[in-house]
């Protein structure tokens, strides 16, 4: 599903999305409420939100729909004109599963659509790395939450790779380990760490200091 205030946007996003193999749009709302709505009733796999809309914007259409709380969160990926990181942060606690621009490309908004829908998450290079560590010393107020178990070293190199937004495939290469071992450490770092998403794997790393400066 996809919303925007501004219809040529709007229409822009489903033609490329409906060229994508695999990928319908069925459903467009240019407000925010109407999102939430269309959303919550019609259950897509994937919301894709611009966020400067009326009535709603998309950080809290997000929120409605994907924010702590939430039980059966909805898949959001959040789109936009701006490079701002206060809004790609917002967007990020707010559940969404990705952040791009609207300059983005096809590959990069289809890319980020797919991962969506797998569970995985999908930031915009440019913004990823600088984003989550101008902001690791924003977080939440205290302490972070520490695991509820300690992380096993392997553990703990899962962790680094996805704080780095590598996809499942790539840290298999990396790591010369298979996928389905890949996709059990991601899901016991989920549950040890308290989130839901690789997104929040990735924004624990950096406020708990995990990942290294380059």
């Amino acid at each position: 599903m996809v919303a925007d205030d501004q219809e040529i946007a709007r229409t822009g996003l489903r033609m490329i999305l409906d060229a994508q193999p695999g990928i319908e749009v069925v459903a467009e709302a240019g407000d925010g409420l109407r999102a939430v709505e269309l959303a919550r009733r019609l259950r897509p796999d994937v919301c894709l939100f611009d966020i400067r809309m009326p009535r709603c914007d998309g950080i809290e259409a997000t929120a409605r729909l994907a924010g702590p709380g939430v039980p059966d969160p909805l898949a959001v990926v959040v789109i936009t004109t701006f490079d701002l990181d206060e809004y790609v942060y917002a967007a990020l606690r707010a559940g969404a599963r990705g952040f791009l621009l609207k300059d983005a490309g096809p590959d990069l908004l289809s890319q980020a659509v797919r991962a969506a829908a797998r569970g995985d998450a999908l930031i915009a290079p440019s913004i990823t790395a600088r984003l989550l560590a101008a902001f690791a010393g924003n977080g939440p107020a205290g302490p972070r939450a520490q695991p509820i178990e300690p992380l096993t070293e392997r553990e703990e190199e899962i962790l680094l790779t996805v704080a780095r937004g590598r996809t499942n495939n790539e840290i298999a290469d990396e790591l010369h380990i298979s996928l389905s071992t890949v996709k059990s450490h991601v899901a016991s770092l989920m549950t040890k760490l308290g989130v839901r998403n690789r997104v929040e794997i990735a924004m624990w790393a950096y406020e708990t200091d995990r990942v290294p400066p380059r």
